[in-house]
């Protein structure tokens, strides 16, 4: 029986885990920090987790379903979150399965499998598997833009921010207007000087109850076509939440659902009682004076970058993951098309694609895996017909944006439905 490698026990680290030994597959974990949680658990020294942080898809729509949350909150905070993931750990049998304050250093093709070196409470070891799952998540390096001029205040990133006492005090400026951004906008106006938000474009924004219930537990029949969910869906917003132009955002140059929505429309209330400010994209920085593309100016203490991450397996050559422009380029987003013996979980970003999703993932990886060990033939022609075959269209319709951030987007309906079907193929081929 040869041992395949998961690097990682965050949400997609266990999922790979859990659906690998489910199916007698032997592992050997490596997580870097000294429990399961990933970047749920705060109190580990690279989380990007802050105190306010809770869950913006709902509990149902993002829970494992073999495991469902035992709390009775909608949108659980992070703390409940990691106490989740290390009893879905205790449950399966997880937990031993992995090495921790082991940190993955290298990653080398020999032999038809990878030789691993970490660095952990042995020292630096080298071991060889059969296959490595990358399971280390796509919120871990911090992408950190370039700006004209020098800010001689404290420039901070999202991922270093843990609380608004931080805040107290200072005039704050916030660069980038998405999920985190809006929710440490609502912390700093209760404890910050002043606080603005400069913006590049506009935003839709989803409350989190319409009609008294989780916004996305509703319509969880079959999607409704691309064009009409966005027809539909929009005058849902406008009737709940207006029209975000009035309170200084941009008008969006996109559908919506064409990128990520804001799950937070507290922001806006705060926005109609005049406790921030949207302000212009930054022109320049000079000195404490921060100068907009508008030609309007402000003073700040503190700027914050919520500008999100970028994608990094920093561990193996770029090469080895066929990376295309801002990510890797993988037949629905978990194997090159090489079949090197490298495989990735977790590398999708969907509205309401939950846990559920990546674990999906993680039973087609195993399904694979099996037929590796049991059935050779039926994983060649598996490999046959991803190398061979026009691969699927997991856009659902939607014509996202193209940016970075936006590379391994993916619509959930759409990308379940592929998988699912790929799953079956393999399986009964």
């Amino acid at each position: 029986m040869q041992t395949y490698a998961v690097v990682g026990a965050g949400p997609s680290g266990l999922a790979a885990a859990r659906a690998l030994s489910r199916r007698g597959i032997a592992v050997t974990g490596f997580e870097a920090s000294s429990r399961v949680g990933g970047l749920w658990d705060i109190e580990i020294p690279r989380s990007t987790m802050y105190e306010s942080a809770h869950l913006i898809s709902s509990r149902t729509t993002t829970e494992f379903h073999e495991f469902p949350m035992r709390t009775a909150a909608d949108y659980p905070g992070h703390r409940v979150l990691r106490e989740y993931f290390q009893d879905y750990a205790d449950q399966f049998d997880l937990t031993g399965l992995f090495r921790f304050d082991t940190r993955v250093t290298r990653l080398e093709p020999r032999d038809g499998g990878w030789d691993l070196t970490a660095d952990g409470p042995n020292g630096v070891t080298t071991e060889w598997y059969a296959g490595v799952v990358l399971a280390n998540g796509t919120l871990a390096e911090p992408h950190v833009p370039r700006f004209d001029g020098e800010f001689t205040g404290e420039i901070l990133h999202t991922s270093a921010y843990k609380d608004a006492a931080h805040l107290a005090g200072k005039r704050v400026l916030i660069i980038g207007a998405g999920n985190s951004g809006c929710d440490i906008a609502v912390d700093a106006v209760h404890h910050a000087a002043s606080v603005d938000m400069s913006v590049r474009r506009g935003y839709y924004f989803v409350p989190r109850y319409l009609f008294g219930r989780p916004s996305d537990t509703l319509n969880q029949g079959r999607p409704l076509p691309a064009r009409i969910k966005q027809a539909v869906d929009s005058r849902v917003l406008k009737m709940f939440t207006g029209d975000p132009v009035r309170f200084g955002f941009p008008k969006p140059d996109y559908r919506i659902y064409e990128s990520h929505p804001i799950v937070n429309t507290t922001v806006l209330g705060h926005l109609g009682q005049g406790d921030l400010r949207i302000r212009a994209d930054i022109a320049r920085f000079d000195g404490h004076t921060v100068r907009f593309r508008d030609h309007t100016s402000d003073d700040y203490d503190l700027v914050l970058l919520a500008t999100g991450y970028t994608l990094d397996y920093p561990f193996v050559d770029r090469e080895h993951l066929h990376w295309r422009g801002a990510s890797p380029r993988l037949f629905l987003n978990v194997f090159p098309a090489s079949f090197n013996g490298l495989y990735v979980m977790g590398m999708i970003e969907a509205s309401g694609i939950g846990w559920q999703g990546r674990y999906e993932q993680a039973e087609l990886l195993a399904a694979y895996l099996g037929a590796v060990e049991t059935d050779p033939a039926r994983a060649q022609r598996f490999r046959q017909r991803v190398v061979g075959a026009p691969w699927p269209d997991v856009t659902g319709g939607y014509r996202y944006l193209n940016l970075d951030r936006m590379s391994y987007y993916v619509n959930k309906d759409a990308y379940r439905a592929a998988v699912r079907r790929e799953r079956t193929a393999l399986e009964s081929a």
